[in-house]
């Protein structure tokens, strides 16, 4: 797999079968919630999966110059498997997604992290409605590319 330049960002694509990497989640029940999350993300971005670095599962990638002039490349949105919870990745968090987050069910949130014990704790569609409103808000600001 080819590894974009990355400047300062420590996380990057890596060579990990992204089906073999979520079957071995722990506990069990994350294991099962990611299974889910692979097809889920797949489905609503078009895009395959990869595994990133830090172990994200990442769907699309994007590439960025900030006025600054650092710049890097990250994955659009994704997925990581920890063992406390789900980490949703909604980058690169400009919008205010507050009324999709109100009607989503048991979460807490980051910057542009989305945190989630149990899938059975949230109503799917909605999260299905917050990762195309992510994917649409990144989309005007930088150009989203397949991983």
């Amino acid at each position: 797999m080819v590894r974009w330049p990355m400047a300062a960002n420590k996380t990057g694509p890596t060579d990990l079968d992204p089906k073999g990497f979520v079957e071995q989640a722990e506990p069990a029940r994350r294991r099962a919630d990611a299974l889910r999350l692979l097809d889920l993300f797949g489905a609503v971005t078009g895009y395959p999966a990869v595994v990133w670095d830090g172990g994200i599962v990442g769907f699309g990638r994007y590439d960025y110059t900030y006025k600054s002039g650092h710049g890097g490349t990250f994955l659009a949105t994704g997925f990581a498997p920890r063992k406390a919870s789900l980490s949703i990745y909604i980058m690169p968090g400009y919008a205010d997604f507050g009324q999709i987050l109100g009607r989503l069910g048991k979460h807490s949130t980051g910057v542009s992290c989305l945190y989630i014990k149990k899938l059975e704790d949230v109503d799917l569609k909605v999260l299905e409605e917050l990762i195309r409103a992510g994917l649409d808000d990144l989309g005007q600001r930088w150009e989203i590319e397949p991983s």
